[in-house]
């Protein structure tokens, strides 16, 4: 079926035979192509979001473990070497990085 915009189109160009039915044809398919874009399934909207919340939830309960199990080598390393503690302060900082890069993950993804 020819679109009568497409067939004014096409004669604006002046090309010889061949070559002019070739970019009609071309047009006709970009034309179509955009036009019938099929919706998406709703299912992978709950999946886009699942993959959000798993980012959030795994790095956070990540970083809440690293920060507890720091928490009992600070509290070992303030009985043992009392000046050595803030050197053993490091891994908190690192398990509190880590949910932030979770929470920055969870914004690129959505």
């Amino acid at each position: 079926r020819r679109m009568p915009w497409l067939k004014r189109l096409s004669s604006d160009f002046h090309l010889p035979g061949p070559a002019q039915h070739a970019a009609t044809q071309a047009m006709a398919f970009f034309s179509t192509s955009t036009t019938l874009m099929e919706a998406c399934d709703p299912s992978s909207a709950f999946f886009g979001f699942m993959g959000v919340t798993s980012a959030i939830v795994f790095a956070n309960l990540g970083a809440a473990y690293g920060t507890a199990k720091s928490g009992v080598g600070i509290s070992s390393m303030g009985v043992m070497r009392p000046d050595m503690v803030m050197r053993s302060i490091i891994p908190v900082v690192m398990a509190g990085v880590l949910g932030i890069y979770g929470l920055i993950t969870a914004v690129i993804i959505n």
